[in-house]
């Protein structure tokens, strides 16, 4: 079965989690470098929390411009949940 075999009515990290295979697709939009996580985000998400200086070794940048995405994230959050309101 080559890499880019295709199974219908599943996603491609339910794939790679069913055969604790490394994905390789770095244009995957949820791909990241972090083979302990099968190299995706979906599944390393449902590992459980992570701590910043984790997260900004595997995107190359520091703990604190991961604090500081945070904390956009949240503004930005919390600005469309306002405006639904």
């Amino acid at each position: 079965m080559s890499a880019d075999y295709v199974v219908k009515n599943t996603t491609c990290f339910i794939e790679h989690k069913n055969r604790n295979a490394t994905c390789q697709k770095q244009e995957c939009r949820n791909w990241m470098n972090c083979p302990s996580a099968l190299n995706c985000a979906v599944i390393g998400a449902e590992q459980g929390k992570w701590i910043l200086k984790d997260i900004g070794k595997i995107f190359g940048v520091t703990r604190m411009r991961i604090c500081q995405i945070e904390k956009e994230i949240i503004k930005k959050l919390d600005t469309l949940c306002r405006e639904k309101i």
